[in-house]
């Protein structure tokens, strides 16, 4: 099995970072070092070392995604028949009772989680206390705050 699941979104942003990556940043950095180089003494000079730095940050994060790519399973939740589970892939309405509001989270891939974007890691705690859960169910989430609980109100494969 693969060791990083993602969204078919997930893929196309990976994708596109990459693309970006060896296309205009790899370019602009050998500029930038080219540039320092006519400043003359390497050794001294703040602005080729800088360069540097980011040419080898540029390739590293390159490798990274390559690596990720190329070991990644792509799950496209709207491609799967809904069982009425929580599964990798869908959109969980939630209704927090503690605070008695309505939250929904698309479980995703690590590096596509951004709560703010309503994604959470497959591998988040909530997520763990969702998955395989149906509509109806109660989740108890133990945080550092105390005790959460939480209602599945919907699963959407969208």
């Amino acid at each position: 099995m693969s060791r990083y699941p993602m969204t078919k979104e997930g893929e196309i942003s990976l994708r596109q970072e990459l693309q970006k990556l060896k296309s205009q940043d790899r370019n602009n950095v050998v500029k930038a070092i080219a540039e320092a180089r006519e400043h003359g003494d390497l050794k001294e000079n703040s602005e080729y070392h800088a360069a540097k730095e980011q040419q080898g940050l540029i390739e590293s994060r390159i490798r990274e995604i390559e690596n990720k790519l190329a070991d990644a399973q792509v799950i496209d939740a709207t491609l799967i028949e809904p069982s009425g589970t929580v599964i990798f892939g869908t959109t969980v309405g939630l209704k927090d009772l503690d605070e008695r509001k309505l939250i929904s989270y698309k479980i995703v891939g690590e590096d596509e989680a951004d709560v703010k974007l309503g994604t959470i890691s497959v591998n988040s705690p909530l997520s763990r206390s969702l998955v395989g859960k149906s509509e109806g169910d109660l989740v108890k989430l133990e945080t550092p705050g105390g005790t959460k609980e939480y209602e599945i109100l919907s699963i959407k494969h969208i």
